[in-house]
């Protein structure tokens, strides 16, 4: 069994390494929101479902037929390597961009990802074969232990130490080792094809279709609950490797235990856990629609505690229903095929169907629901747990969709607009309606992206973090390239990040204005529902697209540089690091005049920004210093975080008085890189 162990073992390692790798390395090509890792999710799902496919067709050709289908095309495979993502798949435009994501990872990684993931049902299979008698499920522990430790060492081990292209250089002379491991497998498996098979095959009924419906209801239930537990933690911080390998993890951690032995699942232990852990994720649920929201750490831990205890009574169910080893590529092939039809749907189906991230509620209820399905407390042999079975089951799943539609209620109330797309839910309010401050506001997840008064009087007032007395605000209205002794003709500003064109009412008439915006549905708002940009007296664009390629391409078009470049792109709290590490910084300084302002909006409510900006400074000749705002509720100006660096003398006198000297004075500092971002060194 070992030689089998260690090839199953390293496959299953390198599938799931594979995946936070490949999503790291096309993450900024993609803007780096959550459904970026989604979409790699629902590709890496319905591969493992290929792959399962393939393994339980060729079950059905003689042994020695089978290692040499598979060795060959093993072989022919490591032509494909290695596996570095050709950049000529960088989109050109934000649309279609889970098609684009799927195209890009089937040429780069589809063949070597489906041959890995049919080693596991394949390797077992042989050893059955070869070693009649002896139960091979051990087996699927040992894969599911590889794609543990395949996860794990990623955030804490490869990517620390190696750089992207490493990491998949690496990973490719690794997939070598692991074709040689197989054909090994398969070379012994071919010397015991005389061995006994497990008994005439008349002795085995074939499952029946309602255990067949089961195995791929219990898995798709597991699958929609990890994919929509990953949307709901990425949308309120930075999309990064570790918040995705956390809950695949437990996913898979659910998977090990439950198939190691029959003895870890109990229903009598498990059922009254998975009571708690739903209340406390409904109760999170809504505690985010708060003031007094809980730390990112809280939250994580709540919704990661649900994740595993629904994915151990699925799989602890399903562990209970496998069966004999005859059928034992077609269970695998079912539960692959439950897993892709529940990452289908979070993936594709729910941002078409729901305005919000509902698809984690309708997980919370499926697993609710299905769990009761298989214990059916309701048909106990006394009457008194019978009644008490039934009375619990019900009153239970009334008092989930009561809560759980409370929060959709409560989360979508006053909402004039709700719209949904890869990116993630854009909402418009109006606040104080028909009163003299009545107000609409954008928000994206439970961040505001830009507010404005519907007064006429007030319509052009510059509010939330773009105020007047705002870091930014002073820039613009005292940059030197505004005029006067010294000065230009009128500012040049590049803006990423659109949300209401606020930015837009500072401007003023001889300016210029670029907005760089990745979601077209920003797009659709900012001019539909808001009127900066209409009222503005400057002239401005919008650029959409991401705004690192976007800039990139511009680079040699003759463009003037950019007196001020503005970077508050945030998704929820959840910002893209890919904008603030050391290769987006250079990037920036190629398009603005060399006595230019870069201007950070680094507000955060689970991050601190403040030592990846003086990371970014470090070792160069220009100055970054912190303004901070008051907020005022009455003129609708919330408090901000901007810090601004350049070497322009003439700005820094005029920011210097009012900016925070103790940013300047602190000495912790963490450069990011393309290579390396740590969000665990900067979590508040």
């Amino acid at each position: 069994m070992i030689r089998y162990a260690v090839a199953i073992f390293l496959s299953a390692f390198l599938v799931f390494q594979v995946q936070p790798l490949i999503g790291r390395f096309i993450l900024p090509w993609f803007g780096g929101g959550p459904a970026v890792w989604t979409a790699c999710l629902l590709f890496f799902q319905v591969l493992l479902l290929g792959g399962y496919t393939y393994a339980h067709l060729l079950r059905r050709q003689p042994v020695r037929r089978q290692v040499v289908v598979h060795v060959a095309l093993l072989t022919l495979s490591l032509l494909l390597l290695p596996i570095t993502p050709n950049e000529a798949w960088k989109p050109d435009s934000p649309l279609h961009a889970t098609t684009n994501i799927l195209g890009l990872l089937l040429v780069t990684v589809g063949a070597p990802y489906t041959l890995l993931a049919a080693a596991s049902p394949l390797l077992q299979s042989w050893f059955a074969t070869a070693h009649p008698g002896r139960s091979p499920y051990r087996l699927f522990a040992v894969s599911n232990a590889g794609s543990l430790l395949g996860l794990l060492t990623y955030p804490f081990v490869v990517e620390p130490w190696l750089r992207l292209r490493e990491q998949t250089g690496h990973w490719s002379i690794a997939y070598v080792v692991a074709a040689v491991a197989v054909g090994a497998c398969g070379l012994a498996a071919t010397r015991r094809v005389g061995a006994p098979t497990e008994g005439p095959r008349a002795s085995v009924s074939s499952p029946r279709l309602a255990t067949r419906l089961t195995w791929i209801t219990l898995s798709a239930c597991g699958s929609a609950l990890l994919m929509a537990s990953t949307n709901q933690m990425g949308q309120e911080v930075a999309v990064v490797p570790f918040l995705w390998v956390v809950p695949l993890a437990l996913y898979l951690l659910s998977f090990i235990i439950c198939f190691d032995h029959d003895r870890w699942y109990v229903r009598r232990l498990w059922a009254p856990l998975l009571v708690v852990a739903l209340a406390a994720a409904v109760v999170m649920l809504h505690r985010q629609l708060g003031n007094d929201r809980p730390r990112i750490v809280y939250q994580v831990l709540v919704f990661s505690a649900a994740l595993f205890v629904g994915c151990m009574c699925c799989h602890g169910e399903l562990a209970r229903r496998k069966p004999p080893v005859r059928w034992l590529t077609s269970f695998y092939l079912l539960v692959a095929l439950g897993g892709a039809l529940g990452g289908f749907f979070v993936s594709v189906v729910a941002p078409l169907v729901f305005a919000g991230y509902w698809e984690y509620h309708l997980a919370l209820l499926a697993t609710a629901v299905i769990m009761a399905a298989c214990w059916r407390p309701w048909r106990s042999e006394r009457v008194l747990w019978r009644g008490l079975g039934r009375v619990t089951v019900a009153g239970g799943c009334a008092a989930l969709v009561l809560s759980l539609g409370l929060h959709v209620y409560g989360a979508q109330r006053g909402a004039s607009v709700t719209k949904r797309s890869f990116y993630g839910v854009l909402r418009v309010y109006v606040r104080n309606r028909d009163t003299p401050n009545e107000i609409k506001s954008l928000w994206h997840g439970q961040i505001c992206h830009g507010e404005q008064f519907t007064r006429p009087d007030r319509v052009r007032w510059p509010v939330t973090y773009y105020a007047a007395g705002s870091g930014i605000g002073l820039v613009t209205a005292q940059h030197p390239a505004r005029g006067g002794p010294g000065g230009g003709d009128g500012l040049h500003v590049g803006v990423i990040g659109l949300g209401t064109g606020t930015i837009a009412a500072l401007a003023e008439p001889g300016d210029t204005v670029r907005f760089y915006e990745i979601n077209p549905q920003v797009v659709e708002l900012a001019q539909s529902e808001f009127s900066f940009l209409r009222d503005s007296s400057a002239d401005s664009e919008i650029i959409i697209g991401d705004a690192r390629l976007s800039l990139q391409r511009t680079l040699d078009d003759g463009i003037r540089p950019f007196d001020l470049l503005v970077v508050d792109a945030f998704s929820s709290d959840a910002i893209p690091v890919h904008l603030l590490t050391r290769e987006a910084y250079e990037l920036y300084w190629q398009h603005l005049a060399s006595d230019g302002v870069l201007a950070l909006h680094i507000s955060n409510l689970h991050l601190d920004l403040r030592p990846v900006v003086r990371g970014l400074v470090a070792g160069g000749d220009r100055r970054a210093v912190m303004v901070t705002n008051e907020e005022n509720i009455d003129a609708a100006v919330m408090s901000a975080d901007w810090v601004l660096i350049t070497s322009n003398e003439r700005m820094l006198r005029v920011l210097d008085p009012v900016a925070d000297p103790a940013f300047e004075e602190e000495t912790w500092v963490v450069e990011w890189t393309d290579d390396f971002s740590n969000l665990l060194g900067v979590l508040q």
